[in-house]
């Protein structure tokens, strides 16, 4: 307890304590209002603090919930190198528009903060005269490494690495290298700093000297003395899955990157590789539904998300007029003996889910490098093994559903044999076409789905109506 100066009345410290303060004005569950008024007030301490107390997803929750002009308050109010970190944390479409809203000074003060890797992806996703505009405004070295790195695709290791590493040439002695980081200790803050790889006079890779080595050896002694000479390397051309299976092999944090001659380009660590494979089994996805694009948020402008989705939509109509077709050449059939009408969209649906499995399987084996575009036969003679037992499985279902239902047998037999042979479709397609769709380069997890659903819908519909009318007297 203490005492009020004014009217010697004792105070509750406990109940001060409990008195709202402004941070506690707005609901923790609406993050984006209490980001508004901090950088309202400019108060860039504050606004710091109360960022670092989100999780990642509630940072990428709250600056998405704020409009355009809060979005430049928050990033120009915090210092740059708070900013980056905060960038960091966003999907790198959100980072892009929100960087996109910056003039370019303010801009390259925050990418100057970024990791080399990271820098390169953001400008790679900003419009072009912008991303040329902030390579200008960075220092002229650090803009060569990054035109470098971006002109690598994300999905290959010299699109992956990090140019942040400690590297010292072969020569160099154990006290040397100590002095060295002592007097760079600010700038090396931020490397990972558990190995240091070591050059040639031609800025080869010949070694890695982990660091812990150091504590032991001789400071007269040069670090080759102490280095782990021939370490594994991978190509800057190494493409992601190889990437993966090298990670999946080795249980190493990283692994140095190096050109054509040997050269030592950077380092890939292995969260780099996992985020880059998740990124990409998440873009496949949004294809195959149909985003083109491979990214979609619904923070993005309302036209370019309906032209996204519309673009593919359209498509989709004319592919479906065909198996509408099928309908309106039977329609004759289908008025005649009405509970057809009661079967064909499962066997549409149940043949589509089986086409959509051998897809899965396909894309599967395609990104993991277990099968090339060339061997079709043999895809198509594994998928048609497992469609024989599952088509005569379903068949055999749905006949009997069929029987109990319209007491007809014949009706049983016309569903049950549509519905087997249209599950061989379904997973001979579902197999064969993204490795047809590979062989000639275009991309698969785009168009596969859509052929599958719509050939599967054609053929289910046909084969139903067309063994219906062949049998017709026996059905009605």
């Amino acid at each position: 307890m203490t005492m009020d100066n004014e009217n010697d009345r004792p105070i509750d410290e406990t109940s001060l304590s409990q008195q709202p303060t402004p941070a506690m004005t707005i609901p923790m569950d609406r993050p984006w209002e209490r980001l508004g008024e901090l950088a309202d007030a400019g108060d860039s301490d504050a606004l710091v603090e109360f960022v670092d107390s989100l999780s990642a997803s509630d940072q990428a929750l709250a600056l998405s919930r704020l409009d355009g002009a809060h979005h430049k308050t928050v990033l120009t109010t915090m210092p740059a190198e708070d900013a980056a970190e905060l960038l960091r944390h966003l999907s790198e479409i959100q980072a892009a528009d929100l960087v996109e809203s910056l003039s370019i000074p303010e801009a390259a003060a925050i990418v100057h903060e970024m990791p080399s890797d990271e820098q390169a992806d953001l400008l790679g996703d900003l419009d072009e005269e912008q991303a040329a505009q902030i390579l200008k405004a960075l220092p002229k070295a650090e803009a060569r490494a990054v035109r470098q790195l971006a002109a690598y695709s994300d999905d290959v290791a010299g699109g992956l690495l990090v140019r942040e590493i400690l590297r010292f040439d072969r020569s160099t002695t154990v006290a040397e290298v100590i002095a060295m980081l002592s007097e760079n200790a600010e700038e090396f803050r931020d490397y990972d700093v558990q190995y240091a790889y070591l050059t040639d006079s031609d800025k080869r890779l010949v070694g890695v000297l982990p660091m812990r080595n150091l504590l032991f050896a001789r400071r007269k002694d040069p670090v080759a003395d102490i280095m782990i000479a021939d370490p594994l390397s991978v190509r800057d051309t190494t493409p992601l899955d190889e990437l993966i299976d090298f990670f999946d092999t080795h249980h190493f944090l990283g692994v140095p990157v190096v050109d054509a001659e040997g050269k030592l380009l950077g380092v890939v660590h292995r969260n780099a590789v996992d985020y880059e494979a998740t990124r990409a089994a998440e873009s496949d996805f949004l294809k195959s539904q149909g985003i083109i694009g491979g990214e979609e948020l619904r923070t993005m402008p309302l036209w370019q998300r309906a032209k996204r989705r519309l673009s593919w939509l359209s498509i989709n109509i004319v592919l479906n007029i065909g198996a509408a077709g099928v309908i309106a050449v039977y329609q004759d059939t289908l008025a005649k003996v009405i509970a057809l009408a009661v079967f064909l969209p499962i066997i549409s649906d149940m043949s589509g889910c089986s086409g959509n499995q051998a897809v899965a399987v396909s894309m599967r084996e395609l990104s993991l490098g277990l099968v090339r575009p060339t061997e079709m036969m043999r895809v198509w003679l594994k998928e048609v093994s497992v469609g024989l037992i599952n088509g005569a499985a379903l068949g055999a279902l749905v006949a009997i559903v069929a029987v109990i239902w319209d007491g007809n047998g014949y009706l049983g037999l016309v569903v049950g044999v549509a519905l087997f042979f249209n599950t061989l479709v379904a997973v001979s397609i579902g197999g064969t076409v993204p490795l047809l769709l590979k062989r000639f380069g275009f991309d698969p997890a785009v168009a596969s789905g859509p052929l599958l659903t719509t050939v599967t819908d054609m053929c289910g519909f046909f084969l139903v109506l067309g063994l219906a009318t062949a049998m017709l007297d026996r059905l009605i």
